[in-house]
């Protein structure tokens, strides 16, 4: 049976752009059914090719190609080619051709499959049905470029869409400081925009080279850009002569301008959402279109009026997470310390424009007496609310890193902290702790709800430490947060991470760790730290839902024997005395003799307050040299002492005041065995604050998103 049939919907083009023909194959390759549109696509009327063979469809050049899509049919497969096709005055055009199958062709004279024969529009026929140009406008297009939150991504896929669906050229301009993520002010005229997408089909490339993608600039009065502007309405030119060109060439003072304009038709559809003009849509069709009517600016503007809003979502996230980034980057340290025996590198990265900013943070803070407190943490969501608990944290845990208490007891009083914030709105935040002593090579490391930190040994062995686990700080119940002490080897490196470094939608978090122990594999101790810290976000920054990454390394080296002294004294008045004469000869055997007078004084007052007020044990004199000297008694009792002002009449009082007035600083800290009081000495032409500034690296302003 042959019989005319009509196009199917869902195969044939929906685009302004292009036609389609659909032909029956029956299984001797012959023509058997055809579509009633055979005259406007092909010039030839359906009774023309009913019957003949499909090799006459194409010339000589596309016929093997056409038997291989005749093939596929047979073989039940769906294939497609660009072929020369033949048209009924003689001349041959290109078509898109697709071969389908039909499940259970076949039967004699039924068709075995169907070709679709997709030619371009002439262009005397291009927009010239308007249903059809709604239709490409207004259905799936808008909501796919519309899914995104990319300012960018989104003015892409619109230009993509209303080219060549309603015009051969578009461009997007929106004001600037809607790129810049501020509000949008009630600006006209003067305001001062920027071309964000720009794309044409006529093969013009003059036309990207005159309007670039990125210009900022400010349209000159008297043009119609100047118009849109000025009265948020569509401008509708439906056909530039060489003078309107001209004049708009000469005002703009770009003489490419107005070559490109001469001939054109063209319309300006003005962005407007919640009663803001966001910018407008630049669309033209060159000479050889159909011209721009009023139908079209109409078809235009209900486009422009739903992209708008689209560009408005955009908008109102992007500045969110401009809001959101300023502040976390506001609040995370812009100083890093450490004693000088050890080397600590950072990286953070914003999550990706897709996932909105988080709440990770680092510290690495120089503690008195060689030591330093490493941290990562991590908050719960995203945004501004992330941001701001970050920061509250973040303060919070450096002031309590500051008061010395263990790792454990400072993540409790964190858990507490984070408790009470979540009675006003739930929070919960995870973050691992350690403290590392250069002096005895170990490190203390506490964890609530984090991944485990890695340790490399300059063996090469590389492992997670077994951290006790706890819940996450603000989540009650679980266990409680304890801490483990580790032995460190001399130039080991230690790593803190979040999650945001291991793990994806498209991987296991235990590959993400996988992959983590590779980048620090045998050789890595006796590698540069830049390097290692660039290998560790090597892979990072393709993926388009990455959330945030924190990563802090540490190089652990334990201070120079020669740069420690420890002495254990009788709980006897004369150790005072003697006291004296050790650090005198500890002093000048570090060239240090015109500190020994100031430092014998302090150390005589520690001492005889430890005989004082913590009898009975012995007492144990540590003198360190780092960038200060650091003078530390430890003794047997828990009570930590205070300062006071003695009145006229007290004959005691006064040794906590002369320590406070004579030293750089001092402070104390509890321990296992009782407290240590500690005071330093500035050391003549050594900087006694070590902290830097953070280092940056190459590259780092390119992912500052």
């Amino acid at each position: 049976m042959r019989s005319v049939i009509a196009p199917q919907g869902d195969v044939a083009a929906t685009d302004s752009a292009s036609r389609t023909l659909v032909l029956g194959i029956d299984g001797a390759q012959g023509i058997v059914q055809c579509g009633p549109n055979a005259e406007a696509v092909l010039g030839r009327p359906p009774a023309d090719l009913i019957g003949r063979p499909a090799a006459e469809l194409v010339d000589d050049g596309s016929k093997s190609d056409l038997e291989g899509l005749l093939e596929a049919i047979i073989a039940g497969q769906e294939r497609r080619a660009v072929l020369s096709v033949r048209r009924g005055d003689g001349s041959t055009t290109e078509s898109v051709v697709t071969a389908q199958p039909l499940v259970g062709g076949g039967a004699p004279g039924s068709p075995a499959g169907l070709l679709f024969v997709r030619v371009a529009l002439p262009v005397s026929e291009r927009y010239q049905d308007p249903a059809l140009m709604r239709r490409a406008l207004m259905d799936d297009p808008l909501a796919r470029f519309g899914a995104s939150l990319d300012l960018d991504q989104v003015a892409k896929g619109l230009v993509d869409v209303i080219v060549p669906h309603f015009c051969t050229t578009a461009s997007v301009l929106i004001l600037e400081s809607l790129v810049a993520a501020d509000e949008v002010h009630s600006e006209s005229g003067s305001a001062v925009l920027r071309r964000i997408a720009v794309t044409s089909d006529d093969g013009n490339p003059a036309w990207t080279a005159t309007f670039p993608v990125g210009e900022v600039l400010i349209y000159p009065e008297g043009t119609p850009y100047r118009e849109v502007l000025d009265t948020a309405r569509p401008v509708h030119l439906p056909h530039v002569d060489v003078q309107l060109a001209g004049d708009i060439a000469d005002k703009w003072r770009r003489g490419p301008v107005g070559l490109l304009l001469t001939g054109v038709s063209m319309v300006l559809l003005p962005l407007i959402a919640r009663d803001t003009l966001l910018g407008f849509i630049a669309c033209t069709r060159v000479p050889g279109f159909r011209k721009f009517d009023a139908y079209d600016v109409e078809i235009g503007m209900e486009f422009a009026s739903r992209a708008a809003i689209v560009i408005d979502n955009a908008r109102l996230f992007s500045r969110e997470r401009a809001t959101a980034l300023t502040l976390q980057r506001s609040l995370l340290p812009n100083r890093l310390s450490a004693p000088s025996s050890v080397e600590v590198r950072h990286r953070y990265l914003p999550g990706s424009k897709l996932v909105e900013v988080g709440g990770d943070w680092y510290e690495s803070i120089a503690l008195p007496g060689a030591r330093v407190a490493l941290i990562v943490g991590d908050v719960a969501g995203h945004g501004v609310r992330a941001a701001v608990t970050m920061g509250r944290l973040r303060t919070a845990l450096h002031t309590l890193a500051n008061l010395e208490l263990p790792p454990a007891d400072a993540l409790h009083i964190m858990h507490e902290l984070m408790i009470e914030l979540g009675e006003q709105e739930p929070h919960f935040a995870t973050c691992v702790y350690a403290v590392y002593d250069a002096t005895t090579g170990t490190i203390e490391v506490a964890s609530a709800g984090h991944l485990p930190p890695l340790l490399v040994a300059p063996g090469g062995l590389n492992d997670f430490l077994e951290v006790p686990p706890a819940p996450p700080l603000g989540v009650s119940g679980g266990a409680t947060i304890e801490s483990r002490e580790f032995k460190v080897e001399d130039g080991s490196l230690f790593v803190i991470y979040t999650d945001g470094l291991v793990e994806n939608r498209g991987t296991d978090i235990d590959d993400g760790l996988a992959r983590l122990q590779g980048v620090f594999g045998p050789d890595s101790t006796s590698l540069p730290m830049e390097d290692l810290a660039k290998a560790t976000l090597d892979g990072v920054y393709a993926d388009h839902h990455r959330d945030d990454i924190a990563v802090l390394i540490a190089r652990l080296s334990r201070l120079p024997e020669d740069r420690c002294a420890t002495w254990t004294l009788p709980a006897d008045p004369a150790a005072v005395r003697r006291a004296r004469g050790l650090v005198r000869s500890k002093l000048d055997e570090w060239e240090l003799g015109d500190l020994s007078y100031t430092t014998e004084l302090l150390a005589s007052e520690l001492v005889t307050n430890a005989l004082r007020y913590a009898p009975g044990g012995p007492i144990e004199l540590r003198l360190l040299l780092e960038r200060t000297v650091v003078c530390e008694v430890l003794d047997r009792s828990a009570a930590l002492p205070r300062l006071r002002h003695a009145t006229d009449d007290e004959e005691n009082g006064r040794g906590l005041l002369v320590v406070s007035q004579l030293a750089h600083r001092w402070g104390t800290r509890r321990t296992a065995a009782g407290k240590v009081v500690w005071c330093e000495q500035i050391v003549p032409g050594v900087d006694p604050d070590p902290s830097e500034p953070v280092p940056t690296w190459p590259g780092e302003n390119h992912h500052r998103e």
